[in-house]
C-alpha cells in the first residue's frame, strides 16, 4: 500500500483568493466582454435588422462574427508565442474594441457584417487565450475549478447582455448598446496589465507557427455554407456540402503527417481519446447554436418584448453555467455517466422547445409562456453537466508536446462547430420560409430548426466511447 501523501482537494477559496483570484478575474474577464457582447448582440439583432435592414443576413451576424473568431482562436497560442500573455491580451482587447465602435456606427447591414467580423477576431484571440492560460498560470488540480469560473462568466453575461441590449433596443438605441462594451473593456485591460505575466517570463523558446493557409481554408469553408443558405436551389446547396466536406478531408489527410498542425494527432478519430472528446464539444457547441434566433422568435411569434426575449434566451447559458458549476468536481466515474446523460437532456429540450415555440396558444389561450423556461435552462445544463470534463480530459490526453495546441484547439474547434451551426441554422430557416418575415413563417422556421438541432447532441452518446475512456479512474483516484 502506498504511503505516498495525496495532494490537497483543491478549493474555490484557492482559486479565487489572493494573487489565484487576481489572475482568475484577469484571464476569465476576457471571455466575460466577449460573451457579454454576444448576448447583447443576439438581444438587439432584432432591432438592427428592423432599422438597417438585411434580415435575409439574419444568421450571418453570428456566422462572420464566428468564422472570425476561429482565426483568432487558432493563432492564439502563436501570439502567446510571439508577444507573451499579457501583450497578447492587451491586443486582442484592442481589436474587439475597434470592432465594437465600428459596430456602434454602422449605417446599413454590410457594413455592420464588416464590423461584427472584427469583433470576432479580438474574441476569438480572448476566449483561445483564455483556455490556454489556464495550465499556464494555475497547478494542474486547479484546472477544473479555473474551467469552471471560465464557463461561469457566460453566466455573468446572461445578466448584463440581455439588460443592456434590451433595454438600449426597447427605446430605440441599439447603436448605445454596442458603446456600452467599452468601459468593461477597458476595466478589463487594466486587469490584465497589472495581473498577467510579462513577455520574458512565459514566451517558449521555439516560436510556434501558425499553419495559415489552413485556417484560411477552415474559415472558407464556414463561408461557403452561409452561401448555401442563400442559395435557392438544392443542387446549390448540396454542393456546398460537398466543398465543406473535401475541406475538412483534406485538411485531415494534412495534419496526420504535418509537423506543423492545426489540430493534435488524434483529433480525427472518434476511436481515439482526443477525436471522442473534440466530437463532444463540437456537436454540444452546435446545439446551442440555435439560440441565436430564439430573441426573433419570441418577439414576432409571442410579441414578447427585447428585454423579457434576451433574458429568456440567456437561460441557455444559466443553464450551461449551473451544469458546470454543479459537476466540474465530480469524479471521472461519475462524470463518465454524465457524458451519456448531458447529451440527453441538451436533445430532449431542444425538442421541447421545437414544439413548444412555435405554438400561440401557449400564451393567447393557455398564458403559460413561461413553460418555457424549462427547455430553455435545459438546452444549457446539459452542455455544463460534461463541459468542465470533456476540457480537462483533452488536457490529459494531448501527446508530449502537443499540449498547448491541444489547449488551444479547443477554442478553434467550438467556434468552428458554433459558425458552422449558425450557417446551416440560417439555411434551414430560410428554407422553412424565415425570409418571408411573417408570424407563420416564424412559426416554420422555428420548428424546423429546433427539431433538427435536436437530434445532434444524441449523436456523441454514440461516440463518447474513448471519450469516457479517458476518464479511467484506475490510476488517478486514490482509494479510501
Amino acid at each position: 500500500m502506498s504511503t505516498t501523501p495525496l495532494p490537497p482537494t483543491a478549493t474555490w477559496g484557492e482559486l479565487l483568493s489572493g494573487r489565484n483570484g487576481l489572475r482568475s478575474i484577469a484571464l476569465s474577464g476576457g471571455v466575460a466582454v466577449h460573451a457579454i457582447n454576444v448576448y447583447i448582440v443576439t438581444t438587439i439583432l432584432p432591432s438592427v435588422v428592423e432599422d438597417i435592414g438585411g434580415l435575409e443576413y439574419y444568421a450571418w451576424n453570428t456566422t462572420l462574427f464566428v468564422a472570425a473568431s476561429i482565426l483568432g482562436s487558432a493563432l492564439s497560442s502563436s501570439l502567446i508565442d510571439y508577444l507573451g500573455l499579457r501583450a497578447s491580451y492587451l491586443l486582442a482587447i484592442l481589436i474587439f474594441m475597434l470592432g465594437s465602435i465600428a459596430a456602434a456606427v454602422s449605417p446599413s447591414m454590410p457594413f455592420m457584417l464588416g464590423a461584427r467580423t472584427i469583433q470576432g477576431f479580438g474574441g476569438g484571440l480572448l476566449l483561445g487565450l483564455s483556455y490556454s492560460s489556464v495550465r499556464m498560470v494555475f497547478d494542474e488540480r486547479l484546472w477544473p475549478r479555473a474551467m469552471a469560473l471560465i464557463s461561469s462568466m457566460w453566466g455573468v453575461a446572461t445578466l448584463a447582455g440581455p439588460a443592456v441590449g434590451g433595454i438600449f433596443a426597447e427605446s430605440g438605441n441599439w447603436r448605445l448598446a454596442f458603446w456600452s462594451i467599452i468601459p468593461v473593456a477597458l476595466v478589463i485591460t487594466v486587469l490584465v496589465a497589472t495581473q498577467l505575466k510579462t513577455r520574458k517570463e512565459n514566451r517558449h523558446h521555439t516560436v510556434t507557427r501558425p499553419p495559415l493557409l489552413k485556417i484560411a481554408f477552415l474559415t472558407w469553408s464556414v463561408i461557403v455554407i452561409a452561401f448555401g443558405s442563400l442559395a435557392q436551389s438544392w443542387l446549390l446547396i448540396a454542393l456546398s456540402f460537398v466543398i465543406v466536406l473535401t475541406i475538412l478531408y483534406g485538411m485531415a489527410r494534412d495534419d496526420a503527417n504535418s509537423d506543423n498542425p492545426l489540430f493534435p494527432h488524434g483529433t480525427y478519430s472518434i476511436k481515439h481519446p482526443l477525436g471522442s472528446l473534440y466530437a463532444g464539444i463540437a456537436l454540444m457547441s452546435i446545439g446551442v447554436t440555435s439560440g441565436i434566433f430564439i430573441p426573433y422568435f419570441l418577439q414576432t411569434i409571442h410579441g414578447v418584448r427585447p428585454l423579457a426575449a434576451g433574458y429568456m434566451t440567456a437561460l441557455m447559458s444559466a443553464g450551461w453555467t449551473v451544469g458546470s458549476v454543479m459537476m466540474a468536481s465530480r469524479s471521472p466515474l461519475f462524470a463518465n455517466k454524465l457524458l451519456r446523460i448531458g447529451p440527453v437532456v441538451s436533445a430532449i429540450s431542444l425538442a421541447a422547445l421545437g414544439l413548444l415555440l412555435p405554438w400561440q396558444g401557449l400564451q393567447t389561450e393557455l398564458h403559460a409562456l413561461w413553460l418555457l423556461y424549462i427547455p430553455l435552462f435545459g438546452v444549457g445544463l446539459g452542455v455544463g453537466m460534461i463541459w468542465p470534463h470533456l476540457l480537462t480530459r483533452v488536457f490529459k490526453s494531448s501527446e508530449p508536446g502537443q499540449e498547448n495546441l491541444a489547449s488551444s484547439a479547443i477554442t478553434t474547434l467550438q467556434l468552428y462547430a458554433m459558425s458552422i451551426g449558425a450557417a446551416v441554422a440560417g439555411m434551414i430557416t430560410a428554407a422553412a420560409g424565415f425570409n418571408e418575415g411573417t408570424i407563420e413563417s416564424a412559426q416554420q422556421a422555428s420548428m424546423a430548426l429546433l427539431l433538427s438541432f435536436a437530434l445532434v447532441p444524441l449523436v456523441f452518446v454514440f461516440v463518447s466511447g474513448a471519450a469516457r475512456k479517458a476518464g479511467d479512474v484506475t490510476a488517478t483516484t486514490p482509494q479510501e
